[in-house]
C-alpha cells in the first residue's frame, strides 16, 4: 500500500512558524491543504512555494528542536552502516545512516519526531538510534546514489541474440544474492527483443507463470518455481518502490532500467487474487521530439498551433498503439513555450523538464474527481488527462476549454469506424464541438492528423 506522506515534526510545528514570524497563518492552512491533495508534506508545499528556502526551515527545525542540522552534500558517510536500513525503508521513512559508534546508530532524518520510523529502524538495525536533521532532497539523492547497487537491474544489452530464452538464466548454477535479480533482467530482455511490452506474473499450478502479450495474444514463456515465487515478488517489488511486505491490497510503482544505454520505465501493477499476487508490468519507450514522429511539416503546424490555443487535442489509437508515447511528445513540444503545464496520471512514465506531473493516489482519496477541483487553482495553460471515464469528467474538463486551457486526453478506439460510433452517443456531442485536434495511431509508420474542420466531417 502507498504511503501517506507526512511530516510529524512539521505537523507539531507548523504553528510555530507562524509565532516566529516565518510564515502567515493564512498561508499555513493553504499549505496544509495543498500537501494532504497532493500526498507530499507541508515543509515541502511551503519551499516549493517559496514561502520558505529549505535552509531557513531546517535551521528553524534545529534550533527548535535541539538537534544537529547535518549538509549531506558535504557529508561522507559510512557505507557500511546500509546494512542497518533496508533501500525500501530508507525511501519509505526518508532515512539514511551515516555512522555507528559503540551500540548507537546516528541517522539523518527529513522527520526526527516520527517515531515510528525510529521503532523501526531500532527493531531491524537492533541499536540505539541518534536522529540529527537534513533536507529531504539531499537523503533521497544519498539513498539513490548509495543503495544503487541494491536496486538497479542492472544494463540490458540486446546484441544479436536470437532465440534469447530467460529460462536459461532462471536454469543456471548461480547461487549468488544477486541471481533473482538477474532472472527479471533476462526477462525483460527476452521481452526487449521480441518487441514486447507488457508482460504478467500470476500464480498457476505450475509457478508463477511469465505470459508475454503481444498483438493481443498472450503467450506462456514459462514459469518461476513455486519455491522462487516470494524471492522474486520481493525482489521486483523492492525494485520498484512498493512494498515488499504487503500482498493483500493493490499496488503502483515503477521500474528503471537501461537497454542499450537507453533507461526505459516500465509500470508495475500488483493485484490479490485467489492464486495469490498478479503482476502486471507494462513497458514504455521514452519520448522522442514529436517532429521525429510526425514527418508532416502540415500536419505540425496543425499540432503546434493547437498547442498554443484553447481546445482538445484527442489522441485516439487501438491498444498499445502508443498513445502515450505521442502524449508525452506533444508535453515535450508544449513544455518549450513557458506556459503552465499539468498533468492528471495514474503514474508518471517519464520526468519531463517544465512539467508539472502529478500522479493520482486512490489509497488516500486522490482521485480524478478530486484532483480536477484543486488543479484549477494552478491556473494551468495546458493539461493533460490520463483515463477519464465519467462522462461528469469529460463535461468538467471540456468546460476548461471555454476558459482558455488546452486539453490533452486519449481515446480508445481500433480504427476510425469504432472511433466514430463511440463518439455518436450524446454524451460526447461537447467534446465533439471542442476539439481543435486529433491524432489517430493507425501504426508506428502510419499516424494521421486532423484539423479541427476536419474533425467535423469525420465524425458527424
Amino acid at each position: 500500500m502507498e504511503t501517506i506522506v507526512t511530516n510529524k515534526t512539521l505537523e507539531k510545528l507548523k504553528y510555530d512558524l507562524v509565532r516566529a514570524g516565518l510564515v502567515p497563518y493564512e498561508t499555513i492552512e493553504q499549505a496544509q491543504e495543498i500537501a494532504n491533495a497532493q500526498n507530499i508534506n507541508i515543509g515541502q508545499v511551503l519551499i516549493d512555494s517559496g514561502v520558505l528556502t529549505e535552509e531557513v526551515l531546517l535551521k528553524f527545525l534545529e534550533a527548535k528542536l535541539h538537534i544537529p542540522y547535518v549538509n549531506l552534500e558535504d557529508y561522507t558517510l559510512d557505507t557500511a552502516c546500509l546494512k542497518y536500513i533496508s533501500y525500501s525503508d530508507a525511501k519509505k521513512y526518508r532515512i539514511i545512516p551515516l555512522f555507528k559508534i559503540e551500540d548507537t546508530l546516528t541517522v539523518a532524518m527529513a522527520d526526527p519526531l516520527d517515531l515510528f520510523a525510529i521503532d523501526k529502524v531500532i527493531e531491524t538495525a537492533e541499536c540505539s538510534i541518534e536522529p540529527v536533521v537534513s533536507s529531504q532532497s539531499g537523503i533521497l539523492k544519498k539513498i539513490d546514489e548509495l543503495y544503487q547497487s541494491d536496486v538497479k537491474v542492472g544494463e540490458i544489452f540486446t546484441g544479436i541474440d536470437s532465440g534469447y530464452d530467460w529460462r536459461d538464466e532462471l536454469h543456471s548454477e548461480d547461487l549468488s544474492d544477486s541471481h533473482i535479480q538477474k532472472i527479471i533482467r533476462a526477462i525483460l530482455k527476452q521481452a526487449i527483443s521480441e518487441g514486447v511490452h507488457e508482460v504478467t506474473f500470476q500464480g498457476e499450478d505450475e509457478g508463477f507463470a511469465v505470459n508475454f502479450k503481444k498483438d493481443g495474444e498472450v503467450l506462456n514463456k514459462g514459469a518461476i518455481p513455486h519455491a522462487l515465487i516470494s524471492s522474486f515478488t520481493a525482489k521486483l517489488k523492492t525494485l520498484s518502490d512498493l512494498d515488499a511486505t504487503v500482498s493483500e491490497v493493490p499496488q503502483l510503482g515503477k521500474l528503471s532500467f537501461k537497454v542499450d544505454d537507453v533507461t526505459l520505465i516500465a509500470s508495475i501493477s500488483t493485484f490479490p487474487t485467489i492464486m495469490g499476487e498478479r503482476i502486471f508490468l507494462k513497458i514504455y519507450k521514452p519520448p522522442k521530439a514529436l517532429n521525429r514522429i510526425i514527418k508532416s511539416e502540415n500536419s505540425l503546424n496543425l499540432i503546434k498551433s493547437a498547442l498554443n490555443n484553447p481546445g482538445i487535442i484527442v489522441v485516439c489509437g487501438s491498444p498499445l498503439s502508443g498513445k502515450t508515447h505521442i502524449i508525452y511528445s506533444l508535453l515535450l513540444e508544449a513544455a518549450d513555450k513557458n506556459k503552465n503545464i499539468m498533468t492528471l496520471e495514474s503514474i508518471a512514465k517519464y520526468n519531463l523538464k517544465n512539467v508539472h506531473q502529478c500522479e493520482l493516489n486512490e489509497n488516500i482519496g486522490f482521485n480524478m474527481d478530486k484532483a480536477s477541483r484543486f488543479i484549477e487553482f494552478q491556473s494551468p495553460d495546458l493539461i493533460y488527462l490520463e483515463g477519464i471515464k465519467t462522462k461528469e469528467s469529460f463535461d468538467y474538463f471540456s468546460s476548461l476549454v471555454f476558459e482558455g486551457k488546452t486539453i490533452i486526453m486519449e481515446f480508445l478506439a481500433n480504427n476510425m469506424e469504432d472511433l466514430r460510433y463511440k463518439l455518436s452517443f450524446s454524451d460526447f456531442e461537447t467534446l465533439k464541438s471542442i476539439i481543435s485536434c486529433m491524432i489517430f495511431i493507425h501504426s508506428k509508420e502510419s499516424i494521421e492528423v486532423f484539423s479541427k474542420e476536419t474533425v467535423q466531417k469525420y465524425l458527424v
